[in-house]
């Protein structure tokens, strides 16, 4: 697990903007809350290689917002 990542917390693009909340960290993925506006009501993973910075109670990626969301994988 990538140090500090915890669940509910905010999952941001490299532009601030909202990509979902933390549900859980899966391995390598940090599965997104389905109950998130952000996350389209499904559950979405996204690669811990993603993470930025851990900070202020946010998960910061090295993506921005359109970035992240054109490239996650949706859970089936």
């Amino acid at each position: 697990m990538h140090p500090g990542i915890r669940e509910h917390m905010e999952v941001i693009g490299s532009d601030g903007g909202h990509i979902g909340r933390v549900d859980h960290v899966v391995g390598t993925d940090i599965e997104l809350a389905k109950l998130d506006l952000g996350a389209g009501l499904k559950h979405h993973l996204i690669p811990l290689s993603w993470v930025d910075d851990v900070i202020d109670e946010k998960v910061r990626l090295n993506l921005t917002k359109e970035a992240a969301k054109a490239a996650w994988r949706e859970k089936h």
